[in-house]
């Protein structure tokens, strides 16, 4: 067997190493630009809530970001291909002790690999974020300079309309309250109607089914009426003759 310096393996480490310190140089580069990105809006959103400098536009660090994305990609594409030359290598190796030390230094190498990866897509990613969110607030920025260049009538009669749309919503909301109230209330008198109504029908019932009662209630009502007219009668001549005697 040939040593390992003779193997055509001592080229693919040599080529793996030379990616993964370019790819490291790259990523370090890659993550400042984005702290550069995120510092540089931070302050300029600063100043221009402070309304002394507008905010300006980032399209040569965007140019950068895209420019060195797409470095970091193609290193990182030509690291896996290293990797799996290097994988089909130790596969046909046949020996042992030498497949052991060449899986060992292949699994490291793919550990190099899934790291940068790994934060390859994270920085951009956060860079991404960042950039969406400051796109998004630099259009809510041009609406409220759009909205603040305007003539002061204009704005004045915008004020007004808003205020006279809300006064509306307003009205609108308390006749609805309104009528819901009402209609409620209505409900409320028909279901009270209804059980009257069911109530007379039932005392009407239990009348034509029991005429002795019914007419027993009459005579007792007559008996009270009667009563009362007696004892009307009596307390009136005991006032009178109380007054004639008062008075003589």
């Amino acid at each position: 067997l040939l040593p390992c310096s003779r193997l055509p393996c001592a080229d693919l480490r040599k080529q793996a190493r030379q990616l993964e310190n370019e790819l490291d140089l790259k990523l370090v580069s890659f993550s400042k630009l984005c702290t550069s990105y995120s510092s540089t809006r931070d302050g300029r959103r600063d100043r221009y809530s402070s309304d002394t400098t507008p905010l300006l536009n980032g399209s040569s660090q965007d140019r950068m970001f895209e420019t060195m994305a797409v470095e970091i990609e193609q290193l990182l594409g030509k690291l896996t291909g290293i990797n799996d030359k290097m994988a089909e290598y130790t596969n046909s190796a046949g020996v042992p002790s030498l497949n052991a030390a060449l899986m060992h230094t292949l699994q490291r190498h793919r550990d190099i690999l899934q790291d940068y990866t790994h934060e390859f897509h994270k920085t951009k990613a956060n860079f991404l974020a960042i950039r969406e969110r400051e796109n998004l607030l630099g259009s809510v920025r041009k609406d409220i300079e759009s909205y603040k260049s305007g003539s002061g009538v204009n704005n004045r009669r915008t004020e007004l309309f808003l205020k006279e749309h809300e006064h509306l919503r307003n009205s609108d909301r308390l006749i609805e309250e309104t009528i819901s109230i009402a209609m409620a209330t209505k409900e409320n008198m028909t279901s009270q109607r209804g059980m009257l109504k069911s109530i007379q029908s039932k005392m009407n019932t239990l009348a034509n089914r029991f005429p002795a009662v019914n007419s027993l209630i009459q005579r007792i009502n007559l008996r009270k009426r009667r009563d009362s007219f007696i004892l009307g009668g009596i307390i009136g001549i005991c006032t009178i003759l109380l007054l004639l005697y008062a008075f003589h």
